[in-house]
């Protein structure tokens, strides 16, 4: 069975730790989607604005609490038995938890491949353990992929060195992809890409901006070198209240795009 990309929305911004915003992204990414100053085809030529090419869930309806998580598994698992591969735009990363816990099962071997900034391993963070610092912490723990690879990090610290040891995650900070490092992959895959993974002067719009990340073209590659199957995506940590100069959504419509695409080539 063919199965469609679907977007779907998770306005929650609830388990932040620093600024709130990120649960007024999703709209955001929607509309820089359709505006006329682009098109609705990838690089590769796939026409994502043809009938039946990309298809979108809407915004799930979240409280700001825990209960949300609960609303986000049965969300994807919806999507997931309408046919669809997940592509949820968030949010903050927190979500990733949520998602993994519907996807991860049905993938065995998954490969989970994150680009961020922060490794986001604590085991607690500010007494939350479901805070956007903790979701992968929770994924490795409750074993929802089978391996997790972590691109572009540059803010690690001790107890989180200990954590990625505990869990057995590569990790490809900024200082080995800067020497040229790549990830070995293969599929499935499931993508998970916090926008302040690339340098604050590409994505501006995050609330926890660190210098020395990725570039945009960086981290477009990696998508197009992705190995399929692509079981699902998250694009999140988009902050509309940071994002002045407006250059965040545009951004994060050109991953949604790329995404998508990579989503389709790679079906088995």
């Amino acid at each position: 069975m063919t199965r469609r990309p679907t977007l779907i929305g998770l306005p929650y911004d609830a388990s932040s730790s620093f600024l709130r915003g990120a649960a007024a992204a999703p709209p955001l990414i929607r509309a820089a989607l359709a505006s006329p100053a682009s098109n609705d085809w990838s690089e590769s030529g796939i026409d994502l604005g043809a009938p039946g090419v990309l298809a979108d869930a809407g915004d799930l309806a979240l409280p700001a609490t825990g209960a949300a998580r609960a609303l986000i598994t049965a969300g994807i698992a919806a999507v997931l038995d309408g046919g669809g591969i997940p592509l949820a735009l968030g949010g903050d990363h927190s979500v990733a938890y949520p998602i993994l816990a519907a996807l991860g099962p049905r993938h065995p071997g998954l490969t989970l491949v994150q680009v961020d900034a922060h490794p986001d391993l604590y085991d607690s963070f500010e007494g939350d353990r479901f805070s956007h610092a903790c979701p992968f912490a929770r994924i490795m723990e409750e074993r929802l992929v089978a391996r997790l690879v972590q691109v572009g990090i540059r803010t690690l610290n001790g107890h989180q060195r200990a954590q990625a040891a505990r869990f057995g995650v590569e990790i490809v900070d900024m200082r080995v992809w800067a020497a040229g490092v790549r990830p070995a992959l293969q599929g499935p895959i499931y993508l998970s890409i916090d926008l302040d993974g690339l340098d604050p002067a590409f994505a501006p719009g995050v609330a926890h901006r660190e210098a020395g990340g990725l570039t945009a073209r960086e981290v477009i590659g990696l998508i197009q070198s992705l190995p399929g199957p692509i079981a699902g995506a998250d694009i999140v940590e988009y902050n509309p209240s940071q994002d002045g100069c407006g250059i965040t959504a545009p951004l994060c419509a050109k991953l949604v795009k790329e995404v998508a695409a990579r989503m389709i080539e790679t079906q088995a």
